[in-house]
């Protein structure tokens, strides 16, 4: 990512400097993390129509385009090409896995997909007609009382497709004794079974 040019304010005969700092997709933009620091003020865009929200290695939104990037692939590519593993595995890796990869980053899911048998109790907790995206978090949210370790990141080592501006585990080796089988299911209700480098 580029920082070599610079963005000048003037304000109440005072002049700063900010780096403008250019990322693979989407504008150029202002770092001005600084500003408060140099000058005292803060800058006001209450519906960040100009501000860019955070610096993302994975996706790339641009809603006026109706444009999805995730690592630089296109989300119609992904639906349309890839099926759900494929998909978690470039977001976590970088890339899409070749046929070695896939197999065994399939195998890796597979061999982890029991969880504790008290997480079927969180289920009756909900009302019947609670929405699914409630549900959904509550109980993501609840694995890490049951996981602790897992909640231990490690650094990534991955090489990243691309640097946007987005204007927008570690597997415990503690089996529970009580365990639930739960087997991965697809997002999509056909998936491909061929090992692919690309979704083109």
């Amino acid at each position: 990512m580029s920082t070599e040019r610079t963005a000048t304010l003037t304000v109440d005969g005072k002049t700063v400097e900010f780096p403008v700092m250019t990322g693979t997709h989407g504008q150029d933009v202002i770092d001005i993390r600084t500003l408060g620091g140099k000058t005292g003020l803060f800058t006001y865009d209450s519906g960040f129509l100009s501000t860019a929200s955070c610096k993302s290695k994975i996706t790339f939104i641009d809603g006026d385009k109706g444009e999805l990037l995730y690592r630089g692939y296109p989300i119609e590519q992904l639906a349309e090409k890839c099926n759900f593993l494929e998909v978690a595995y470039l977001l976590k890796n970088g890339d899409l896995p070749n046929a070695s990869q896939k197999t065994t980053f399939e195998n890796t899911i597979k061999n982890h997909t029991m969880l504790h048998d008290q997480m079927t109790k969180f289920y009756s907790g909900f009302r019947r007609d609670a929405h699914p995206m409630a549900v959904m978090v509550g109980v993501v949210g609840a694995l890490s009382a049951f996981y602790h370790d897992a909640m231990v990141r490690r650094p990534s080592t991955a090489a990243c497709r691309s640097t946007v501006w987005s204007p927008s585990c570690r597997r415990s080796s503690r089996w529970p004794t009580s365990t639930t089988r739960v087997s991965p299911s697809s997002t999509r209700a056909t998936t491909s079974t061929t090992p692919r480098t690309s979704c083109t």
